[in-house]
Protein backbone atom coordinates (compact mmCIF):
# COMPACT_ATOMS: atom_id res chain seq x y z
CA UNK A 1 0.00 0.00 0.00
CA UNK A 2 1.16 3.32 -1.07
CA UNK A 3 -0.03 6.38 0.97
CA UNK A 4 -0.57 9.32 -0.85
CA UNK A 5 0.26 12.98 0.46
CA UNK A 6 -0.49 16.09 -1.04
CA UNK A 7 1.13 18.71 0.03
CA UNK A 8 -0.51 22.41 -1.89
CA UNK A 9 0.75 26.18 -1.67
CA UNK A 10 -1.29 28.91 -2.25
CA UNK A 11 0.60 32.52 -2.86
CA UNK A 12 -2.10 35.02 -1.84
CA UNK A 13 -3.28 37.52 -3.91
CA UNK A 14 -1.61 40.84 -2.60
CA UNK A 15 0.96 38.48 -0.82
CA UNK A 16 3.40 40.92 1.09
CA UNK A 17 6.73 41.33 3.23
CA UNK A 18 5.53 43.12 5.41
CA UNK A 19 1.85 43.18 6.62
CA UNK A 20 -1.65 42.87 6.76
CA UNK A 21 -4.39 45.82 7.34
CA UNK A 22 -7.63 45.63 9.31
CA UNK A 23 -10.24 44.58 7.06
CA UNK A 24 -7.93 41.70 5.01
CA UNK A 25 -9.72 38.42 4.76
CA UNK A 26 -8.17 35.17 3.15
CA UNK A 27 -9.98 31.41 2.74
CA UNK A 28 -8.48 28.46 2.05
CA UNK A 29 -11.17 25.63 0.72
CA UNK A 30 -11.22 22.36 2.63
CA UNK A 31 -11.38 18.60 0.52
CA UNK A 32 -14.89 17.90 0.70
CA UNK A 33 -13.56 13.86 1.12
CA UNK A 34 -10.97 13.16 3.52
CA UNK A 35 -8.03 12.70 2.08
CA UNK A 36 -5.62 11.18 4.45
CA UNK A 37 -1.69 13.21 4.52
CA UNK A 38 -3.41 16.35 2.79
CA UNK A 39 -2.31 19.79 3.78
CA UNK A 40 -2.90 23.21 1.95
CA UNK A 41 -0.88 26.18 3.13
CA UNK A 42 -2.04 30.15 2.13
CA UNK A 43 0.96 32.45 2.97
CA UNK A 44 -0.26 35.66 4.22
CA UNK A 45 3.78 37.32 4.81
CA UNK A 46 7.32 36.99 5.32
CA UNK A 47 10.54 38.44 6.65
CA UNK A 48 13.43 40.03 4.74
CA UNK A 49 16.72 40.73 4.98
CA UNK A 50 16.89 37.70 7.02
CA UNK A 51 19.70 34.75 6.97
CA UNK A 52 18.50 31.69 5.10
CA UNK A 53 15.99 30.34 5.75
CA UNK A 54 13.66 33.17 6.88
CA UNK A 55 10.08 33.47 8.57
CA UNK A 56 6.81 33.23 6.91
CA UNK A 57 3.19 33.53 8.51
CA UNK A 58 0.29 31.12 6.52
CA UNK A 59 -2.98 29.99 7.24
CA UNK A 60 -2.89 26.27 7.38
CA UNK A 61 -5.65 23.16 6.12
CA UNK A 62 -4.13 19.42 7.05
CA UNK A 63 -5.84 15.95 7.36
CA UNK A 64 -5.55 14.63 11.06
CA UNK A 65 -8.22 12.07 12.55
CA UNK A 66 -10.31 11.47 9.79
CA UNK A 67 -10.87 15.35 10.01
CA UNK A 68 -9.02 18.33 8.69
CA UNK A 69 -7.54 21.27 11.28
CA UNK A 70 -7.46 24.62 10.46
CA UNK A 71 -4.98 27.16 12.20
CA UNK A 72 -2.75 30.17 11.53
CA UNK A 73 1.47 29.37 11.35
CA UNK A 74 4.46 30.68 11.81
CA UNK A 75 7.27 28.48 9.80
CA UNK A 76 11.04 28.89 10.00
CA UNK A 77 12.19 27.59 6.60
CA UNK A 78 9.78 24.44 6.64
CA UNK A 79 9.67 24.23 10.51
CA UNK A 80 6.41 24.88 12.32
CA UNK A 81 7.23 27.20 15.15
CA UNK A 82 4.23 28.49 16.19
CA UNK A 83 0.46 27.67 15.55
CA UNK A 84 -3.00 28.63 16.84
CA UNK A 85 -3.72 24.77 17.63
CA UNK A 86 -0.78 23.86 19.35
CA UNK A 87 -3.13 23.62 22.44
CA UNK A 88 -6.21 23.11 20.96
CA UNK A 89 -7.17 21.76 17.28
CA UNK A 90 -9.52 23.68 14.96
CA UNK A 91 -11.39 21.11 13.39
CA UNK A 92 -13.53 22.70 10.63
CA UNK A 93 -15.58 21.42 7.01
CA UNK A 94 -15.81 23.46 3.79
CA UNK A 95 -13.86 26.39 4.34
CA UNK A 96 -11.03 27.86 6.76
CA UNK A 97 -10.88 31.45 6.90
CA UNK A 98 -8.66 33.70 8.36
CA UNK A 99 -9.52 37.59 9.21
CA UNK A 100 -8.55 40.84 10.63
CA UNK A 101 -11.93 42.38 11.83
CA UNK A 102 -12.45 46.45 11.58
CA UNK A 103 -12.72 46.08 15.56
CA UNK A 104 -9.10 45.04 15.15
CA UNK A 105 -9.50 41.27 16.28
CA UNK A 106 -7.62 38.49 14.47
CA UNK A 107 -9.98 35.24 13.40
CA UNK A 108 -10.08 31.97 12.55
CA UNK A 109 -13.70 31.13 11.27
CA UNK A 110 -14.82 28.24 9.52
CA UNK A 111 -18.79 26.78 8.03
CA UNK A 112 -21.37 29.06 9.06
CA UNK A 113 -18.70 32.16 10.15
CA UNK A 114 -18.05 29.55 13.59
CA UNK A 115 -15.55 31.27 15.40
CA UNK A 116 -12.51 28.37 16.29
CA UNK A 117 -9.81 30.67 17.14
CA UNK A 118 -8.88 34.53 18.27
CA UNK A 119 -6.47 36.67 19.41
CA UNK A 120 -9.05 38.71 21.42
CA UNK A 121 -8.02 42.31 20.83
CA UNK A 122 -11.35 43.43 19.76
CA UNK A 123 -11.33 47.23 20.78
CA UNK A 124 -7.83 48.11 21.40
CA UNK A 125 -6.75 50.00 18.53
CA UNK A 126 -5.41 47.33 16.27
CA UNK A 127 -3.95 48.24 12.94
CA UNK A 128 -2.68 45.65 11.55
CA UNK A 129 -0.42 42.34 11.32
CA UNK A 130 3.07 41.87 11.12
CA UNK A 131 5.80 39.14 11.24
CA UNK A 132 9.10 40.51 12.77
CA UNK A 133 12.51 39.39 11.87
CA UNK A 134 12.53 37.76 15.14
CA UNK A 135 9.57 35.62 14.20
CA UNK A 136 7.43 37.21 16.45
CA UNK A 137 3.93 37.61 15.40
CA UNK A 138 2.66 40.71 16.34
CA UNK A 139 -0.91 43.02 16.41
CA UNK A 140 0.22 46.54 16.85
CA UNK A 141 -1.74 49.96 16.91
CA UNK A 142 -1.81 52.88 14.86
CA UNK A 143 1.71 53.82 17.14
CA UNK A 144 2.56 50.48 16.55
CA UNK A 145 2.24 49.61 20.05
CA UNK A 146 1.81 45.35 20.59
CA UNK A 147 -1.24 44.46 21.53
CA UNK A 148 -0.83 41.22 20.93
CA UNK A 149 2.05 38.87 20.16
CA UNK A 150 2.59 35.06 19.55
CA UNK A 151 5.65 35.14 21.93
CA UNK A 152 3.30 34.92 24.79
CA UNK A 153 1.86 31.69 23.49
CA UNK A 154 4.75 29.70 23.30
CA UNK A 155 4.37 26.57 21.80
CA UNK A 156 6.85 23.34 22.31
CA UNK A 157 9.35 26.21 20.16
CA UNK A 158 11.65 28.53 21.53
CA UNK A 159 12.75 31.10 19.26
CA UNK A 160 16.31 33.00 19.00
CA UNK A 161 16.20 35.98 20.71
CA UNK A 162 12.60 34.79 22.95
CA UNK A 163 12.53 34.95 26.56
CA UNK A 164 10.42 32.03 28.68
CA UNK A 165 9.48 32.96 32.57
CA UNK A 166 8.24 31.31 35.14
CA UNK A 167 4.69 31.89 33.92
CA UNK A 168 5.10 30.31 30.33
CA UNK A 169 6.41 26.69 28.96
CA UNK A 170 7.26 24.89 26.21
CA UNK A 171 4.60 21.97 25.69
CA UNK A 172 4.72 18.87 23.10
CA UNK A 173 2.52 16.04 23.13
CA UNK A 174 3.55 12.53 22.12
CA UNK A 175 0.11 11.86 20.31
CA UNK A 176 -3.12 13.04 19.77
CA UNK A 177 -5.27 10.62 21.33
CA UNK A 178 -2.92 10.42 25.05
CA UNK A 179 -3.31 11.83 28.32
CA UNK A 180 0.09 12.06 28.12
CA UNK A 181 2.46 15.35 27.57
CA UNK A 182 6.16 16.80 27.78
CA UNK A 183 6.68 20.26 29.61
CA UNK A 184 10.03 22.51 29.49
CA UNK A 185 9.61 24.38 32.76
CA UNK A 186 11.55 27.38 35.04
CA UNK A 187 11.21 26.81 38.52
CA UNK A 188 12.57 29.43 41.05
CA UNK A 189 15.99 27.29 41.38
CA UNK A 190 16.39 25.09 38.10
CA UNK A 191 14.76 24.85 34.43
CA UNK A 192 13.49 21.22 34.09
CA UNK A 193 11.54 19.19 31.66
CA UNK A 194 7.93 17.00 32.89
CA UNK A 195 5.88 14.29 32.04
CA UNK A 196 2.51 14.95 32.77
CA UNK A 197 0.02 12.07 33.19
CA UNK A 198 -3.31 13.05 34.19
CA UNK A 199 -2.78 14.88 37.48
CA UNK A 200 0.79 13.72 37.89
CA UNK A 201 4.04 15.33 37.40
CA UNK A 202 7.37 13.63 36.89
CA UNK A 203 10.08 15.14 36.23
CA UNK A 204 13.58 13.26 33.79
CA UNK A 205 15.60 15.88 33.51
CA UNK A 206 16.58 18.95 35.55
CA UNK A 207 19.50 21.57 35.42
CA UNK A 208 20.63 24.10 38.50
CA UNK A 209 22.44 26.72 38.07
CA UNK A 210 25.80 27.02 40.51
CA UNK A 211 25.49 30.98 40.86
CA UNK A 212 21.88 31.43 42.46
CA UNK A 213 23.26 32.99 45.09
CA UNK A 214 20.11 32.51 46.94
CA UNK A 215 17.72 34.76 44.04
CA UNK A 216 16.01 32.98 42.08
CA UNK A 217 15.57 32.41 38.39
CA UNK A 218 13.17 34.66 36.92
CA UNK A 219 13.71 33.50 33.17
CA UNK A 220 15.79 32.34 30.48
CA UNK A 221 16.83 33.73 26.99
CA UNK A 222 18.25 31.44 23.95
CA UNK A 223 21.19 33.44 21.92
CA UNK A 224 23.02 32.56 19.75
CA UNK A 225 25.14 30.00 20.97
CA UNK A 226 23.87 28.99 24.54
CA UNK A 227 20.48 29.35 26.58
CA UNK A 228 21.14 31.94 29.18
CA UNK A 229 19.70 32.13 32.36
CA UNK A 230 18.67 35.14 34.60
CA UNK A 231 17.65 35.99 37.89
CA UNK A 232 15.12 38.59 39.54
CA UNK A 233 18.00 40.82 39.11
CA UNK A 234 18.73 40.76 35.20
CA UNK A 235 22.46 39.24 36.03
CA UNK A 236 22.54 36.16 33.90
CA UNK A 237 23.33 33.14 36.64
CA UNK A 238 23.72 30.42 34.59
CA UNK A 239 24.07 28.95 30.75
CA UNK A 240 23.75 25.64 28.40
CA UNK A 241 25.74 26.07 25.76
CA UNK A 242 25.38 24.97 22.25
CA UNK A 243 27.95 22.22 20.82
CA UNK A 244 28.64 23.91 17.24
CA UNK A 245 29.71 27.31 16.63
CA UNK A 246 27.19 27.69 13.83
CA UNK A 247 24.39 30.05 15.24
CA UNK A 248 21.37 29.09 17.11
CA UNK A 249 17.88 29.80 14.85
CA UNK A 250 15.61 27.58 17.91
CA UNK A 251 15.30 25.57 20.73
CA UNK A 252 12.79 22.81 20.28
CA UNK A 253 10.93 20.24 22.82
CA UNK A 254 10.05 17.23 20.49
CA UNK A 255 6.64 16.14 20.58
CA UNK A 256 7.59 12.19 19.69
CA UNK A 257 10.62 11.83 22.62
CA UNK A 258 10.33 14.58 24.74
CA UNK A 259 14.26 15.73 24.39
CA UNK A 260 15.09 19.14 24.64
CA UNK A 261 17.66 20.18 21.70
CA UNK A 262 19.14 23.16 20.26
CA UNK A 263 19.05 23.83 16.21
CA UNK A 264 21.15 25.32 13.64
CA UNK A 265 20.73 25.49 10.06
CA UNK A 266 23.26 23.29 8.51
CA UNK A 267 23.93 25.18 4.78
CA UNK A 268 25.62 22.24 3.15
CA UNK A 269 22.95 19.87 4.22
CA UNK A 270 20.14 22.38 3.58
CA UNK A 271 18.24 21.31 6.71
CA UNK A 272 18.31 22.06 10.60
CA UNK A 273 20.22 19.83 12.83
CA UNK A 274 20.53 19.66 16.90
CA UNK A 275 24.15 21.02 17.99
CA UNK A 276 22.62 20.42 21.73
CA UNK A 277 20.28 17.36 23.05
CA UNK A 278 19.22 17.05 26.91
CA UNK A 279 19.33 13.58 27.08
CA UNK A 280 22.03 11.58 24.73
CA UNK A 281 20.89 7.99 25.08
CA UNK A 282 17.26 6.17 24.24
CA UNK A 283 17.27 4.97 28.06
CA UNK A 284 16.81 8.24 29.42
CA UNK A 285 13.77 9.47 27.47
CA UNK A 286 10.91 9.23 29.72
CA UNK A 287 8.28 7.08 27.05
CA UNK A 288 11.57 4.83 25.28
CA UNK A 289 9.46 1.97 25.76
CA UNK A 290 5.85 0.86 25.86
CA UNK A 291 4.30 0.80 29.51
CA UNK A 292 5.82 -2.33 31.20
CA UNK A 293 8.72 -2.22 29.02
CA UNK A 294 12.65 -1.72 30.39
CA UNK A 295 14.99 -0.11 28.17
CA UNK A 296 18.11 -2.55 28.31
CA UNK A 297 21.87 -1.61 28.24
CA UNK A 298 21.87 -2.61 24.26
CA UNK A 299 19.03 0.18 24.33
CA UNK A 300 16.13 -2.47 23.05
CA UNK A 301 13.15 -2.85 24.72
CA UNK A 302 11.90 -5.62 26.50
CA UNK A 303 8.69 -6.36 28.45
CA UNK A 304 8.40 -7.50 32.09
CA UNK A 305 7.63 -10.73 31.50
CA UNK A 306 6.89 -12.14 34.92
CA UNK A 307 3.13 -10.66 35.06
CA UNK A 308 0.52 -13.72 34.49
CA UNK A 309 -3.31 -12.66 33.56
CA UNK A 310 -4.92 -16.17 33.61
CA UNK A 311 -3.21 -18.74 32.57
CA UNK A 312 -0.44 -17.31 30.67
CA UNK A 313 2.61 -14.68 30.40
CA UNK A 314 1.25 -11.32 29.28
CA UNK A 315 2.85 -11.09 25.53
CA UNK A 316 2.37 -7.71 25.23
CA UNK A 317 4.33 -4.70 27.54
CA UNK A 318 0.67 -2.25 26.68
CA UNK A 319 -1.59 -4.14 28.51
CA UNK A 320 -3.35 -2.88 31.38
CA UNK A 321 -2.47 -4.99 34.17
CA UNK A 322 -3.46 -3.09 37.15
CA UNK A 323 -6.80 -2.85 35.73
CA UNK A 324 -9.30 -4.10 38.56
CA UNK A 325 -6.60 -5.03 40.96
CA UNK A 326 -6.44 -2.49 43.81
CA UNK A 327 -5.77 -3.62 47.16
CA UNK A 328 -3.81 -6.08 49.06
CA UNK A 329 -6.43 -8.84 48.69
CA UNK A 330 -5.95 -8.61 45.12
CA UNK A 331 -3.05 -7.33 44.19
CA UNK A 332 0.91 -7.44 45.20
CA UNK A 333 4.13 -5.85 44.58
CA UNK A 334 6.77 -7.66 42.58
CA UNK A 335 10.96 -6.04 43.18
CA UNK A 336 13.07 -6.07 39.97
CA UNK A 337 16.64 -5.96 40.23
CA UNK A 338 18.76 -4.03 38.56
CA UNK A 339 16.00 -1.55 37.33
CA UNK A 340 14.70 1.91 38.30
CA UNK A 341 12.65 4.63 36.88
CA UNK A 342 14.32 7.89 35.12
CA UNK A 343 10.87 9.79 36.25
CA UNK A 344 11.32 11.67 39.45
CA UNK A 345 8.58 13.27 41.71
CA UNK A 346 9.14 14.27 45.41
CA UNK A 347 8.82 11.70 47.44
CA UNK A 348 5.35 10.12 48.84
CA UNK A 349 6.57 9.06 52.17
CA UNK A 350 9.76 9.36 53.62
CA UNK A 351 11.78 7.39 56.58
CA UNK A 352 9.77 4.48 55.57
CA UNK A 353 10.67 0.99 54.97
CA UNK A 354 10.35 -1.01 51.45
CA UNK A 355 7.59 -3.08 52.79
CA UNK A 356 5.33 0.11 54.05
CA UNK A 357 6.22 1.95 50.24
CA UNK A 358 5.19 -1.30 48.79
CA UNK A 359 1.92 -1.32 50.79
CA UNK A 360 1.22 2.40 50.19
CA UNK A 361 1.24 1.10 46.63
CA UNK A 362 -0.74 -1.60 47.01
CA UNK A 363 -3.96 0.83 48.49
CA UNK A 364 -3.33 3.42 46.50
CA UNK A 365 -5.94 2.53 43.20
CA UNK A 366 -3.88 4.93 41.05
CA UNK A 367 -0.68 4.09 41.96
CA UNK A 368 0.94 0.88 39.67
CA UNK A 369 4.56 0.85 40.83
CA UNK A 370 6.95 2.23 43.28
CA UNK A 371 10.75 3.58 44.20
CA UNK A 372 12.43 2.60 47.63
CA UNK A 373 15.61 4.61 48.09
CA UNK A 374 17.65 3.96 51.03
CA UNK A 375 20.75 5.49 52.50
CA UNK A 376 21.99 1.94 53.19
CA UNK A 377 22.04 -0.58 51.07
CA UNK A 378 18.61 -1.84 51.84
CA UNK A 379 18.67 -6.03 49.31
CA UNK A 380 18.84 -8.22 52.44
CA UNK A 381 17.10 -6.06 54.99
CA UNK A 382 13.66 -4.67 54.03
CA UNK A 383 13.03 -2.73 56.92
CA UNK A 384 15.65 0.15 56.88
CA UNK A 385 13.76 3.42 56.00
CA UNK A 386 14.06 5.16 53.07
CA UNK A 387 12.42 7.45 50.53
CA UNK A 388 9.28 6.18 48.71
CA UNK A 389 7.74 7.04 45.28
CA UNK A 390 4.75 6.44 43.76
CA UNK A 391 4.23 6.06 40.23
CA UNK A 392 0.57 6.27 38.31
CA UNK A 393 2.37 4.72 35.36
CA UNK A 394 5.24 2.17 34.92
CA UNK A 395 7.02 3.89 31.84
CA UNK A 396 10.84 5.71 31.92
CA UNK A 397 12.37 2.38 33.49
CA UNK A 398 15.55 1.48 32.49
CA UNK A 399 18.50 -1.24 33.45
CA UNK A 400 21.24 -0.69 35.64
CA UNK A 401 23.79 -1.94 37.64
CA UNK A 402 22.72 -3.23 40.74
CA UNK A 403 22.53 -1.23 43.56
CA UNK A 404 21.08 -2.43 47.17
CA UNK A 405 19.73 1.16 48.18
CA UNK A 406 17.20 0.99 45.35
CA UNK A 407 14.01 -1.06 44.97
CA UNK A 408 11.89 -0.66 42.29
CA UNK A 409 8.44 -2.42 42.31
CA UNK A 410 5.31 -3.18 39.73
CA UNK A 411 1.92 -3.55 41.38
CA UNK A 412 0.46 -7.26 39.34
CA UNK A 413 -2.67 -9.30 40.27
CA UNK A 414 -2.01 -11.29 43.65
CA UNK A 415 -0.66 -14.74 42.87
CA UNK A 416 1.13 -13.70 39.82
CA UNK A 417 4.64 -15.47 41.49
CA UNK A 418 3.97 -19.19 42.85
CA UNK A 419 6.50 -18.88 45.16
CA UNK A 420 5.17 -15.80 46.61
CA UNK A 421 5.32 -15.71 49.85
CA UNK A 422 1.43 -15.83 51.27
CA UNK A 423 2.22 -13.79 54.65
CA UNK A 424 3.62 -10.93 52.50
CA UNK A 425 1.99 -8.46 49.48
CA UNK A 426 5.44 -8.24 47.62
CA UNK A 427 8.34 -10.51 46.44
CA UNK A 428 11.92 -9.69 47.26
CA UNK A 429 14.68 -9.71 44.54
CA UNK A 430 12.90 -10.94 41.15
CA UNK A 431 15.32 -10.87 38.10
CA UNK A 432 14.90 -8.96 35.65
CA UNK A 433 14.06 -11.35 31.85
CA UNK A 434 15.84 -8.51 30.12
CA UNK A 435 18.79 -8.91 31.52
CA UNK A 436 19.09 -12.56 30.75
CA UNK A 437 18.08 -12.05 27.13
CA UNK A 438 20.75 -9.45 26.76
CA UNK A 439 22.89 -12.18 28.36
CA UNK A 440 21.47 -14.78 25.41
CA UNK A 441 22.03 -12.05 22.62
CA UNK A 442 25.62 -11.59 23.83
CA UNK A 443 26.32 -15.25 23.81
CA UNK A 444 24.79 -15.74 20.69
CA UNK A 445 27.04 -12.85 19.09
CA UNK A 446 30.29 -14.15 20.60
CA UNK A 447 29.23 -18.34 19.91
CA UNK A 448 28.20 -17.05 16.21
CA UNK A 449 32.10 -15.43 16.37
CA UNK A 450 33.92 -18.53 18.05
CA UNK A 451 32.02 -20.96 15.21
CA UNK A 452 33.74 -18.54 12.67
CA UNK A 453 36.78 -18.82 14.16
CA UNK A 454 37.05 -22.12 14.17
CA UNK A 455 35.95 -23.21 10.67
CA UNK A 456 38.20 -20.94 9.36
CA UNK A 457 41.02 -22.58 11.55
CA UNK A 458 39.78 -26.20 10.12
CA UNK A 459 38.94 -25.20 6.97
CA UNK A 460 42.25 -27.07 4.70
CA UNK A 461 44.90 -24.47 2.68
CA UNK A 462 44.84 -24.85 -1.40
CA UNK A 463 47.71 -25.30 -3.09
CA UNK A 464 48.58 -22.96 -6.53
CA UNK A 465 46.93 -25.47 -8.72
CA UNK A 466 43.52 -25.06 -6.58
CA UNK A 467 44.25 -28.42 -5.06
CA UNK A 468 44.12 -29.45 -1.17
CA UNK A 469 47.00 -30.76 0.72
Amino acid sequence: MYELVFVIYWLVQGYCTCDVHIGYQVSLAIPTSYCRGFMGRAFLMETENQMVPNFRAAISVEANNEKYTCSLDVLLGDVKVWSSGHLSQFYTIDKCVLQLTQYGDLLLTGQDDRVGWKAGTSGQGVKRLHLLGTGNLVLVDALNLIKWQSFNFPTNVMLWGQRLSSRTRLTAFPSNNSSLSYSFEIQYDKIALYLYSGKSKYSYWEYTPVDLDGLNITYVELSSNALEIFNNENHRIGRIKSDKLEPLRFLALENITGNLGFYYYSSDKGKFEASYQALNTTCDLPLSCKPYGICTFSEKCSCIRLIKRGDGLLSDCTENVTERFCGRNESQMLQLQGVMSVLRSNPYKVNVSKEVCANLCLDNCTCVAALHFSLEDSEDDHTKPGECYLYGLARGVKQIQRDGRLSYMVKVPAGTDQDHDKHSHWKKRIPIVVGVVDGIVLLLVLGGIGYYVIRKRRKPCADSTGHSN
